[in-house]
């Protein structure tokens, strides 16, 4: 059974979640929600998790899963907001485990923090396939923008992370640590072998000359069009680029905020005796 996608596009990450499901009445999952963060002044906001919200209580949706393709480095999850509000358990990965290792070196966390996923209801296995009323989802591992990352088929559409973006924007970063372009070029190959008119959802768009923000496309269009990764680019190819382009790019401007409360499941670190919650910013260690 093919699946009805509602996208959500915020202007302050370029980061589009989605609302998955069958018709209205019927359970849903959510993929890659964003809570707004503002690095100048460390305050959040709920609008976009707000629509998401709306939406799914006029089409009287059953949330039943809150996924994240992987720990985001560009914004801040909404998932326990989003679990408050309209339950559902939360699910991502289960090589997030590798991610958390790392990031709790670099930012020197708490010696209770886990490093095993248990902050999140349910971690998902390659191959993996849960259920939400009558649509099936299977989980895709899909490495080499980060360790963990994961894409999800459900029926004629794949939600593919930042494997991949629109083909005229190209493919995901791949210097973050644990990050691979080897790895995900091969990624990239498992998801374009795919039948052809598979509906390929991105998180994220960066439209190039002032063209409207687009978020689906089809395996068919990347194979032909995409700028890095079309038909007949070879591997080395693909790494030489990735790793010359990498090298001029800046890092995302909430990736120290947002790794460190992604990696916890959304949850920012336990208040301090003044009730007050902080992150971590590391000097010179990135």
């Amino acid at each position: 059974m093919n699946p009805v996608v509602k996208g959500f596009f915020d202007v302050d990450t370029w980061t589009v979640t989605y609302v998955v499901y069958e018709k209205p009445g019927s359970p849903c999952a959510i993929i890659d929600s964003v809570l707004g963060y503002d690095p100048k002044s460390g305050r959040t906001n709920t609008r976009m998790a707000d629509e998401v919200i709306e939406f799914v209580k006029e089409n009287s949706l059953k949330v039943d899963w809150i996924l994240e393709t992987h720990a985001h480095a560009d914004h801040v999850t909404a998932a326990p907001y989003l679990k408050s509000k309209l339950g559902g358990q939360i699910a991502i990965g289960d090589h997030i485990s590798v991610v958390q290792g790392v990031f709790k070196g670099i930012f020197n966390l708490e010696s209770g923090f886990l490093t095993d996923g248990s902050q999140f209801d349910r971690l998902l296995k390659d191959g993996e396939t849960i259920h939400f009323g009558n649509l099936s989802l299977h989980a895709i591992f899909v490495p080499g923008h980060t360790p963990a990352c994961m894409a999800y088929q459900i029926g004629d559409s794949i939600f593919v992370g930042d494997t991949m973006f629109m083909p005229d924007v190209g493919t995901a970063r791949c210097d973050f640590p644990g990050g691979n372009a080897s790895v995900l070029y091969q990624s990239m190959k498992k998801i374009l072998s795919y039948p052809p008119t598979t509906r390929l959802f991105m998180c994220h768009d960066y439209p190039p000359n002032n063209r409207p923000i687009q978020y689906e496309t089809t395996v068919a269009e990347e194979r032909k069009s995409n700028i890095h990764m079309h038909d007949g680019i070879s591997e080395e190819q693909f790494i030489e680029m990735r790793t010359k382009r990498d090298a001029t790019l800046e890092m995302p401007v909430l990736i120290l905020p947002a790794i460190q409360v992604n990696i916890r499941a959304g949850e920012f670190p336990a208040k301090e005796a003044n009730g007050v919650s902080y992150l971590k910013i590391p000097v010179n260690a990135v």
